[in-house]
């Protein structure tokens, strides 16, 4: 006579449709942060190489602001104007008092233009800007 029960036990089987979910979100995810991380060095700005300049990677929530050869100030892909520039920058103030800036300029920009810019950064009360600039070639 058994008085056990007897249970039949079922085999643990790994469930494929939540793993390929995860795996679809940080697919998406790592292709999205991927594509703003180039996105502002598509630009035709050939910017200056330095000897003592330093690789870094700037987080996300940084503003990059290009100066073409010609004085054309770029935000996001797209063209401004000294006063629309301040009042972004404003803006980003408001919402973020940290703001880090980075200027990328052409190598052949007058001064004058990134001195611009920067008087921009000044107005909005800027204060973390950084210039990018190239690292020398390895040997």
């Amino acid at each position: 006579m058994r008085f056990r029960r007897q249970f039949n036990h079922e085999q643990v089987a790994l469930q494929l449709a939540p793993m390929i979910d995860v795996i679809m979100f940080l697919l998406v995810f790592f292709l999205l942060t991927w594509n703003i991380a180039r996105y502002e060095t598509e630009l035709d700005i050939k910017v200056p190489k330095a000897s003592a300049s330093k690789e870094s990677h700037s987080p996300f929530d940084t503003v990059v602001i290009n100066v073409r050869k010609d004085g054309v100030i770029i935000l996001n892909k797209q063209q401004k104007s000294p006063k629309e520039l301040l009042e972004v920058l404003t803006g980003l103030v408001k919402q973020f008092p940290n703001q880090a800036v980075i200027i990328r300029a052409d190598e052949q920009t007058e001064y004058k233009f990134i001195v611009e810019a920067l008087n921009m950064c000044r107005e909005a009360d800027i204060w973390n800007v950084a210039f990018a600039t190239e690292p020398p070639p390895k040997n």
